[in-house]
């Protein structure tokens, strides 16, 4: 059998994706012959269809970009597979979970399997990290002083550091930080979605800096 039969990466309605590979086969070793003989049912892009997984890996690995995301992860937060999804749409470096190892992994629609995600203990280890590997510390959260992302420089090399659905980043998180962005609001709420501000900064990264000519 295939590693992913079926429609796994949707919970509900018709089955997407492709049927069984039509005429002769690929010789490609790249391409699993169970999803030739049984069709393609993963959320992936075109390019990939009925590709192993550990081709779809090692060709994101050649094409992501020098942006890492972390979240802090205090009280089991929720959004944390949306900021996963995310992250592989935008084929971020790696994802960074700080606190709490367990996280609930159904917003990420399976996309984990394709994004490189590692656990740090505590905002320390993240920093350690960051220092190691020449990244930048961009916090993102809507207090006093911090930069407009609309118009603030972002660093090529950084950790997008985002804290949990209400209570934000926490004071260490701000204060060990390169730089601290905040999103224009213009409404009524305090704050927004987490899942939905990470999609923002990671989008204003690729605004500055990636290719758009490697864009699907």
């Amino acid at each position: 059998m295939a590693e992913e039969s079926g429609p796994t990466e949707w919970a509900f309605g018709e089955p997407v994706g492709v049927g069984p590979w039509p005429g002769d086969w690929p010789a490609d070793d790249r391409y699993d012959q169970a999803l030739l003989a049984d069709g393609d049912r993963r959320n992936v892009v075109d390019h990939y269809r009925y590709w192993r997984r550990d081709a779809v890996v090692a060709d994101l690995d050649s094409r992501r970009h020098d942006f890492h995301v972390a979240i802090e992860n205090f009280q089991h937060d929720h959004n944390i597979g949306t900021v996963v999804r995310t992250a592989n749409a935008f084929a971020a470096r790696a994802v960074h979970i700080v606190g709490r190892r367990r996280w609930n992994r159904r917003g990420a629609m399976v996309t984990d399997r394709y994004q490189h995600v590692h656990h740090q203990p505590d905002m320390a280890a993240l920093l350690d990290f960051a220092t190691a590997e020449g990244l930048a510390v961009v916090a993102v959260d809507n207090v006093p002083g911090a930069a407009r992302l609309e118009t603030a420089p972002l660093p090529r090399k950084c950790v997008l550091l985002f804290g949990q659905e209400g209570p934000g980043l926490t004071d260490d998180a701000r204060k060990q930080a390169t730089l601290v962005v905040s999103i224009a609001q213009f409404g009524s709420t305090r704050s927004i979605n987490a899942g939905v501000a990470a999609g923002i900064v990671m989008h204003e990264w690729i605004r500055q800096h990636a290719d758009l000519d490697l864009a699907w």
